[in-house]
């Protein structure tokens, strides 16, 4: 983030920041789980009609999420993201952990939400198996690209972020196997909900390892591509 941008930041309280991840995380959680029970819903068996709706939501979702917390906690809602600030000093590592947690407790709560919306049972454990090596890549370069899209726009174009995310997930959803969830606080709940957008908790912690290793990956790469230029 810019200086201009982190001065902001340090002027809002630790609880308010706080809130603002846990309510933006769970809003996150019931656009997606909430648009892929409705997309599943109306799409009548056709699985692609089913992923666009939940595509189009989610991105949008996120415009409009990362635009009203942005200024608040820097719009995290991710783990992957809040240990990069952390790496990068923007964040210290006490604040840190808890916007992991609020984060977690946020994403629980955003997916009990959604299933209430739809009559759906609050309590749910996924069977939805995703496996494989190349899930977990697609993972680690789903993150690895949304890192970078952050950094990138937060270093070029600040006011771009919000759109810049949106539209570099809504892309993603597509071009990665795993449909993108590039997010250990979103797999984790995701874990609570046997619906469309749903994962096994066999499968969270490979998803989860792979989000880390691209979200690390991507802090020392972009790091080094976005650095200032030296005085001469």
């Amino acid at each position: 983030m810019s200086e201009a941008d982190l001065t902001s930041l340090r002027t809002v309280s630790s609880v308010r920041r706080l809130a603002a991840e846990a309510l933006g995380t769970a809003l996150l959680l019931a656009i997606v789980i909430g648009s892929g029970i409705m997309g599943e819903r109306l799409a009548g068996g056709n699985v692609a009609i089913a992923l666009l709706g939940n595509t189009l939501a989610t991105g949008a979702g996120l415009v409009v999420l990362i635009t009203i917390f942005g200024p608040l906690s820097g719009a995290h809602f991710n783990p992957a993201v809040t240990l990069v600030a952390a790496l990068r000093q923007e964040l210290g590592w006490g604040l840190a952990a808890a916007y992991v947690l609020v984060q977690i407790l946020g994403g629980v709560g955003g997916v009990w939400a959604a299933h209430a919306m739809f009559a759906e049972p609050i309590l749910q454990v996924s069977e939805k198996l995703r496996d494989g090596p190349a899930l977990a890549f697609a993972e680690f370069v789903a993150t690895f690209g949304l890192v970078g899209a952050i950094l990138g726009s937060v270093r070029f174009k600040p006011d771009a972020v919000p759109v810049v995310v949106g539209l570099y997930i809504t892309s993603a959803y597509w071009f990665t196997a795993s449909t993108s969830f590039a997010n250990p606080a979103v797999t984790l709940a995701r874990t609570l909900s046997n619906t469309f957008a749903g994962i096994a908790p066999s499968s969270a912690p490979v998803f989860i390892a792979a989000q880390v290793g691209g979200a690390l990956t991507a802090a020392v790469f972009f790091g080094w591509l976005l650095r200032e230029p030296r005085e001469p």
